[in-house]
């Protein structure tokens, strides 16, 4: 919940001049997505116009219209060019009490409209003290993905959240999220078959920064990464956006 529509195309802006004259390396090598709060999407929309940044949303509400006081519907997003949602982001779940059940249907309505979902899942500090780690995300995944066939999946994207690591000052290293990520591939591969399984892009979302974004996509199975506060400014999301780029 930052930024205003004037202070979200001023951030594009600076993005754009960062990232647009490499586009050509991006688009081939990673794609970039900018997820801003609802009311700021058609300003950035506009923003982004000519770039190849893509366009994605905090959230979605399943139906695509109704009674809903407060949600927002794929169509409404759509109008705007969003293409990806983000689902069960970790601060949905722990401050806004989303339960699996809600979540595996805001999945649903994502792959319905034919929108890329990018599923959040995680631990907290008290579940991973108590070795919980592997039980509640996998848990978390097949509960999500319960009703998500292969045909389905296309074009699903994973993030796990280390909840303990986000906005904390305790990051997870890089050994400690490849256990994680390798679980999760695992699973993936049990539920969609060993080709869609490993097609499937698993993101890190724990507290990513300019200064350990190299260290985390040197992992086998860390894709990409669900930046959070370092999205903010032009040039630490930038470098981010280039990790790993020759």
């Amino acid at each position: 919940m930052n930024l205003t529509p004037l202070e979200g195309r001023t951030l594009v802006a600076a993005l754009r001049a960062e990232l647009d004259p490499q586009a050509g390396a991006l688009s081939r090598d990673r794609e970039v997505l900018l997820a801003p709060p609802f009311l700021t999407i058609p300003a950035v929309s506009q923003a982004l116009a000519g770039s190849s940044i893509l366009l994605g949303a905090q959230n979605l509400h399943f139906e695509t219209k109704g009674a809903f006081t407060g949600e927002v519907s794929a169509p409404m997003l759509q109008v705007f060019g969003v293409t990806h949602v983000i689902i069960g982001h970790s601060e949905r779940r722990h401050i806004f009490k989303e339960t699996d059940d809600l979540i595996a249907k805001r999945l649903a309505g994502v792959i319905a409209n034919r929108m890329t979902p990018i599923l959040c899942i995680g631990e907290t500090l008290e579940q991973r003290e108590r070795g919980d780690t592997l039980r509640v995300v996998l848990g978390q995944l097949q509960a999500d993905l319960a009703a998500t066939s292969v045909e389905k999946s296309a074009h699903l994207v994973v993030a796990y959240e280390p909840v303990w690591a986000i906005g904390t000052g305790r990051n997870a290293t890089p050994q400690q999220a490849q256990e994680v990520h390798a679980a999760i591939r695992v699973a993936l591969r049990d539920h969609f078959g060993n080709e869609k399984g490993d097609a499937i892009r698993i993101l890190y979302g724990g507290s990513v920064t300019a200064d350990n974004i190299d260290s985390l996509i040197a992992e086998r199975d860390i894709d990409g990464a669900l930046v959070g506060g370092a999205s903010l400014k032009a040039e630490s999301f930038a470098r981010i956006a280039r990790a790993g780029m020759a």
